[in-house]
């Protein structure tokens, strides 16, 4: 069984514990506390690291309950994620195409905001993350088929509101 370090298997996980608290919480803020207080309770709970399977999921489950908890206690006003920056090869050389391209990339964060929590946390996990149907339901506490349904529910939501905004205009 292989010795795990706080240093170097567990503190890189912090951008990872975060973008998964912020694609929860919604706010830049809690989803720093979320991740502070995460890795404070594995600290906490060093001893018994080496009875955990997998420390990434035991770490990433703790940040998602800390989160929904978090959520329930401050229901406070949605912020979007306007810090996540825009792919650089996505990027056009006509500025009215970039504004575009902006527009519409925080359209799409703003439907994925609306998305209800269990499937947010999927695609977060899936499509950001790029972690497998397994780890997903390993870390969300839920069935790999309850992954997949979700992530295909939240995918045909989000395509349906594009196609309406299109049909309709923005």
């Amino acid at each position: 069984m292989k010795s795990i370090s706080f240093r170097n298997d567990i503190l890189p996980l912090k951008n990872v514990l975060y973008r998964l608290a912020l694609r929860i919480t919604l706010s830049h803020e809690d989803a720093e506390d979320v991740v502070q207080d995460t890795l404070l309770k594995v600290w906490s709970r060093k001893n018994d690291w080496q009875q955990i399977q997998n420390i990434e999921a035991y770490a990433m489950t703790i940040a998602r309950n800390l989160a929904l908890d978090k959520m329930k206690r401050v229901s406070a006003h949605l912020a979007s994620l306007d810090n996540m920056p825009v792919n650089d090869q996505a990027k056009s050389h006509n500025p009215y195409e970039r504004i575009f391209e902006q527009d519409r990339l925080q359209f799409v964060r703003n439907l994925i905001d609306q998305l209800p929590e269990k499937q947010r946390s999927c695609m977060q996990l899936r499509d950001v993350e790029e972690k497998s149907y397994r780890e997903i339901s390993d870390i969300l506490g839920i069935t790999e088929e309850q992954v997949k349904v979700s992530i295909f529910r939240a995918r045909q939501t989000i395509k349906q509101k594009i196609k309406e905004a299109e049909e309709y205009g923005l």
